[in-house]
């Protein structure tokens, strides 16, 4: 038995290996993650802006494209979008990014994440006041220009918690690149894990791109929940000042009136 938990200490907690590869991993590996997961979120949230308008259209011609979109890239494995458009779209001619493979995984996994931005904004946008938009259209203001005016920026504020949990995922999600063969310069902390992993015959690489991935998302997401606390105690605090405001005007208005 300890024979055994000694071969596993060595497999993953090769501390010498572990020391060598994390300077490796924060010069080079975190910067290419972090850029790649900030790229990719752009391109998330701008899909994810357009499918979130499509599928709250009145039209099925717009909206059916849009769901069916949506439905597809979150049923797809993620490994195989990747593929599909890391290494489909160059065969296929289109030459977005010349021999940059890098533009190719930020385009991957952002056109993924839009899917799920898609159903974060849209649920935003149509949390907002029918009594808002009622307002903004008796004052003469067209469908896309209450869009414009109301619903998407008071919506987008209420979604980012959301976006940033779902910004943490992009950081997690950045780890499946390394399947289109990165050059040395762009290769995140996985693929540089990845590699020295199979240089040395042991894992303990990638347990510390493992803890390298901890120490960047957990403090994230204990963030996330303190900021969707915050909001959502600043909403309670409203709804019972507006009650109260409210119950002052009715016994107001029921209070009998002097004779003067």
């Amino acid at each position: 038995m300890f024979d055994g938990l000694q071969r596993v200490w060595e497999t993953f907690f090769d501390l010498d290996l572990i020391g060598q590869t994390l300077p490796t991993l924060l010069r080079v590996g975190l910067l290419n993650t972090l850029l790649l997961a900030v790229l990719a979120s752009l391109i998330g949230v701008v899909v994810g802006v357009v499918i979130a308008a499509g599928l709250m259209s009145s039209k099925v011609a717009v909206r059916l494209p849009c769901r069916v979109y949506v439905d597809v890239l979150r049923g797809l494995p993620h490994i195989l979008t990747v593929y599909l458009v890391g290494q489909g779209l160059p065969l296929a001619g289109v030459t977005l990014f010349g021999e940059n493979t890098y533009g190719y995984a930020a385009l991957a996994i952002g056109l993924l994440e839009g899917a799920y931005m898609a159903e974060i904004f849209r649920a935003g946008f149509q949390s907002v006041e029918k009594g808002q938009i009622e307002a903004a259209r008796g004052l003469g203001l067209s469908h896309l220009e209450t869009l414009r005016f109301v619903v998407f920026p008071t919506g987008a504020r209420r979604v980012l918690p959301p976006l940033t949990g779902q910004f943490i995922l992009v950081i997690k999600g950045t780890a499946l690149v390394y399947l289109l063969g990165l050059t040395a310069g762009q290769r995140e902390m996985f693929a540089i894990a990845q590699d020295t992993a199979v240089l040395h015959a042991s894992l303990s690489p990638l347990v510390a791109a493992g803890l390298l991935f901890l120490a960047i998302t957990v403090p994230m997401t204990y963030a996330v929940n303190a900021w969707e606390r915050r909001l959502r105690e600043g909403r309670q605090d409203i709804a019972a000042d507006t009650a109260s405001d409210s119950a002052n005007d009715r016994d107001r208005a029921l209070a009998p009136q002097g004779t003067g």
